[in-house]
């Protein structure tokens, strides 16, 4: 077997150098198997490319590929095209692997192949979210940690030529957003089935929260709705409804949650200042998105009532 890991990112080099080297530390593959990483920068402006090329006698698995910025789903797209394994696995490019990663994914593939007598079957790794920037690996497993999505790009192996019968990532998600969830609704309906493959851990670096990111994570809820609409479009079900929240139940639910909106990013600052002060930066993050899924779902609805305002002539 010959796994081609796919990266795309976009200005993330400090976190993209502790991924790669954790994916050149890729031990214990069975005899006869190989490896490459991808990756597609996505037009970084921090140094990235230039780091990758003076870098490649450390990172010799890697190739690059550089496209002009055009999002998350195009770069997949291009890497799966660039890649030439016979087995796709998609990581986000601040997620960092245990040695074994690759070694799960491959085991449980072949173990799911010769169950099913096809490849109609992607595995689904276990992400660990963490701010431990210095060492993300010593992170515990959290029940916060836990994901009922079907097909998340930040962990999942599929074989390639399943993966090219789905059509790819559709390029019209090029806003914050569902563009793996919306891959995963194509491969239910070719009836390419989940397998759990815990052992092929990574952890999730992201910064702890400060408050000089509100402003950009109420941008990425706009973005979302946005393409949580495109989604919906694409397949009207529903279970897409439920989990992008466009429902009357999810409405009703956020406005009592933050009452009408009383607790809203603002209001919650100084409350959110003191935690941050406190080191719960974690605690601080889940209270803020109580007033940010009711932003998302209120956009949600904005953005459907003017697309049908507009397709209406009104």
């Amino acid at each position: 077997m010959f796994l081609s890991v796919v990266i795309p990112t976009y200005d993330r080099l400090p976190i993209l150098q502790k991924c790669l080297r954790a994916l050149e530390a890729q031990s214990q593959l069975a005899p006869g198997d190989d490896y490459e990483v991808v990756v597609v920068d996505d037009g970084s402006t921090d140094g990235t490319v230039a780091w990758i090329r003076e870098s490649a006698a450390e990172l010799p698995h890697v190739r690059l590929v550089c496209q002009e910025h055009g999002g998350p789903a195009l770069g997949r797209n291009l890497g799966v095209e660039q890649a030439r394994g016979d087995v796709i696995v998609f990581i986000d490019s601040d997620l960092v692997v245990v040695p074994d990663f690759l070694r799960h994914h491959a085991e449980h593939l072949r173990t799911s192949w010769a169950r099913r007598g096809d490849r109609l079957c992607f595995t689904y790794g276990a992400v660990i979210n963490t701010h431990n920037f210095a060492s993300p690996s010593h992170e515990p497993h959290k029940l916060s940690d836990l994901s009922w999505a079907y097909f998340a790009t930040g962990n999942v192996a599929i074989d390639r030529e399943v993966l090219l019968a789905s059509g790819l990532f559709d390029t019209a998600f090029r806003l914050y957003g569902w563009e793996d969830l919306e891959l995963g609704e194509r491969l239910r309906q070719m009836g390419v089935v989940l397998v759990r493959c815990p052992q092929a851990v990574g952890y999730h670096w992201h910064p702890a929260l400060s408050l000089d990111q509100i402003p950009d994570l109420v941008r990425k809820e706009r973005e979302r709705a946005r393409m949580g609409l495109v989604f919906y479009r694409k397949h009207p079900t529903r279970r897409v409804r439920f989990i992008i929240q466009y429902t009357l139940l999810h409405r009703l639910l956020w406005e009592l949650l933050t009452l009408g909106g009383l607790i809203n990013e603002r209001s919650l600052r100084p409350l959110l200042a003191w935690l941050i002060r406190r080191g719960r930066p974690g605690v601080a993050m889940e209270l803020l998105r109580l007033p940010l899924n009711r932003l998302g779902v209120r956009a949600l609805w904005q953005e459907a009532m003017a697309g049908g305002s507009r397709s209406a002539g009104w």
